[in-house]
């Protein structure tokens, strides 16, 4: 099994690159300018995917998140709570900032954004 390989400039992760030119594998730092040349070939890829459940367990378990703001202004178009969680981010594909909200009743955890 392959280890993990480090820049010996500043100690952050080498990653797999290609040179076409020379046809051959580089280690390649993504911080700096540091490479060198592969002494295996042999590169693992692990990809994780996840489901739509575990997506939905993650949003759910922000509403107990005691350190995101809570407000009682809003009402929860599935169960009609009057509270919920909110935190800001951007959503692809959108120019400035959008607020989301989880509704705090543990049965329920809707999300809607405003």
């Amino acid at each position: 099994m392959s280890t993990m390989k480090f820049c010996r400039e500043c100690n952050n992760i080498l990653y797999p690159k290609e040179d076409r030119e020379q046809k051959m594998l580089l280690y390649a730092c993504r911080n700096c300018d540091h490479q060198e040349v592969a002494e295996n070939y042999c590169v693992y890829r692990n990809e994780v995917h996840h489901s739509a459940a575990e997506r939905t367990q993650v949003l759910q378990d922000v509403a107990a998140d005691p350190t995101l703001p809570r407000t009682k202004d809003v009402q929860c178009a599935e169960c009609k709570h009057h509270e919920a969680v909110f935190f800001q981010a951007t959503a692809r594909g959108e120019e400035g900032m959008t607020l989301f909200f989880v509704c705090c009743n543990p049965n329920c955890g809707h999300r809607w954004r405003d």
